[in-house]
């Protein structure tokens, strides 16, 4: 309990308060400003730079630090993705099944990881996949 109680200590004072209030700023990041798994938590601050606790064997919790305008993480304990302003896509990590090439999609609305995969809905409502398909999730 420590450990997670220092983490959102941690959180706040790196300006990650955002998630945690009703106002309008709040609103204008965009709701998935924080994703959370079993080695480490990422979170939007406030100004669309991305903070990353904990630690991965496949990047360092630095990489996303130069990450900008960015408005929502998703995270596995083998990748991490951001969701620009623009409707672009970033990542980091393990990309032994091509889970991280995300640099051509644009439109992104929404996005999700898994393990070994990336999926994102763009505003057409259609949605991209990369990654492993070893579960058949690319065909939903």
């Amino acid at each position: 309990y420590f450990l997670v109680l220092a983490l959102c200590l941690l959180l706040l004072l790196s300006g990650c308060s955002t998630f945690l209030k009703s106002d309008t700023q709040s609103l204008e990041i965009g709701k998935d400003t924080i994703s959370a798994d079993a080695t480490h938590t990422a979170a939007v601050k406030k100004d669309g730079t991305v903070l990353v606790v904990g630690e991965s064997p496949y990047y360092g919790t630095n990489d996303a630090a130069e990450w900008t305008d960015i408005v929502a993480v998703s995270s596995d304990d083998n990748h991490i993705v951001g969701l620009k302003k623009d409707g672009t896509v970033v990542a980091v990590g393990n990309n032994n099944y091509q889970q991280c090439d995300v640099g051509t999609w644009k439109n992104i609305t929404e996005i999700a990881t898994g393990d070994f995969f990336t999926i994102g809905l763009k505003n057409d409502g259609t949605v991209v996949f990369t990654g492993n398909n070893i579960d058949n999730i690319e065909n939903v």
